[in-house]
């Protein structure tokens, strides 16, 4: 029989809060965590706005001064959000076998702040005083790497990099680990910290990010008529997946089960969707038969819902697809209009609030929607929060390259 796997822990940091409770609240209530760029001059730049994580201290979490020199802000973020996870878990480390532990965290770009420093030692100074930390910072397998340390944990360990797509894939790549029997438990989702000249200036000459710099609470708009571009953001969502029968032994308290994965990959182009949705599509429904489930028992989806023009419509295109008629009854929010798009760390960060709209029983809202557009004309729960009961939710993340992945969890019945 195939083995049942459900979530035990969540973690997260975000720029609408440092913990589980501050961020589902702000989603709740549609609290944006968009603002002026403050950590480099902006003049210039065609878009100065993003969702900075505010007021983190490394200390909190057990990350000391000397340690946060040598260690990059993703992999903090993840350490950080680790130790919620495996605190809110109940996981009594002394009777673990840490063999059967693993770590499998996703970011799609590791530390550009680390190769732009760097970059400007080599060139001023020469190559003999760059920091012996140059490339344990910026590699993205680290933050998996520094979070089995932190913790012990001797199991399977691995990243993916996969753009926006990484921490999905991260988290169904852990669920199918426990599912071969590899580990029983597994520590997974997504970080980023990339909000630096390169990376905004990279995305500006893209004509991809929101230039809505006189109003940034309303910039990330998605599925909205007047929509204009993402808004970058950083961050980490982490979950503490674990084998059904394992969770019991120890009478883990059970948040929800997830129960299918899909994944695909449009090749198409290198940063446009599949223009007939057809990737995301395959993606929407390998999850479904993975999870020997019918569309129209999803509850709510949390769209990958970027903001951007082409994204949305196509996405749309492909939630049709892939539910029919159903489509039109589905709930579907994009909880990026809040948090802004956390790019690697995206996919994480949204399986928790999917989590959490299940225990809670609570659809956050899409804020920001103002202004119907005609391409986009599924019920994305505008501006305001439903209070109902979520049996399942399926979570989607699309990225650069053309890769598709969608995640679906499920209340927990045994």
């Amino acid at each position: 029989m195939k083995k049942r796997v459900v979530i035990t822990g969540l973690g997260t940091i975000t720029p609408v809060g440092n913990d589980v409770s501050s961020f589902w609240q702000s989603l709740k209530e549609g609290k944006s965590g968009v603002g002026p760029i403050t950590y480099f001059d902006t003049t210039g730049f065609d878009s100065k706005i993003a969702a900075q994580v505010k007021d983190f201290d490394p200390a909190v979490f057990g990350i000391s001064h000397k340690e946060a020199r040598r260690t990059a802000q993703f992999v903090q973020f993840s350490i950080a959000a680790a130790k919620q996870a495996m605190e809110s878990s109940g996981l009594q480390m002394d009777n673990e076998d840490r063999t059967r532990m693993g770590v499998l965290i996703g970011s799609g770009i590791g530390s550009l702040h680390t190769i732009e420093e760097e970059h400007k030692v080599l060139l001023n100074k020469g190559p003999s005083r760059l920091s012996p930390f140059l490339i344990p910072m910026l590699i993205v397998n680290e933050a998996s790497g520094m979070v089995a340390i932190v913790h012990g944990l001797k199991g399977p360990n691995s990243c993916v990099a996969t753009a926006c797509a990484s921490g999905s894939h991260a988290i169904g790549e852990a669920y199918r680990t426990i599912l071969y029997g590899d580990a029983d438990i597994m520590l997974t989702g997504g970080t980023e910290s990339c909000i630096v000249p390169t990376a905004v200036g990279g995305f500006c000459a893209l004509r991809a990010l929101s230039t809505r710099n006189d109003d940034p609470k309303k910039a990330s708009r998605p599925f909205d008529g007047q929509r204009d571009g993402f808004v970058m953001a950083e961050g980490c969502g982490l979950v503490v997946l674990e084998e059904l029968e394992h969770a019991l032994s120890r009478n883990a308290e059970i948040i929800a089960e997830i129960k299918g994965f899909g994944m695909s990959c449009d090749a198409y182009h290198i940063t446009a969707p599949d223009p007939e949705g057809a990737g995301a599509a395959q993606a929407m429904s390998g999850a479904l038969k993975d999870a020997g489930m019918n569309p129209e028992e999803i509850s709510y989806i949390n769209a990958h819902g970027t903001s951007t023009k082409m994204n949305d419509k196509i996405e749309t295109l492909s939630m049709k697809k892939t539910f029919g008629e159903y489509s039109k009854k589905v709930m579907i929010s994009s909880t990026k209009s809040v948090t802004g798009h956390l790019l690697g760390a995206a996919g994480g960060v949204e399986f928790v609030a999917c989590c959490l709209a299940i225990k809670d029983g609570v659809i956050p809202p899409t804020i920001n929607y103002e202004n119907p557009d005609p391409d986009c004309d599924l019920d994305y729960v505008p501006n305001t929060a439903r209070k109902i009961n979520v049996e399942a939710c399926m979570s989607n993340s699309l990225g650069f390259g053309g890769h598709n992945a969608s995640l679906i969890v499920k209340k927990f019945k045994k």
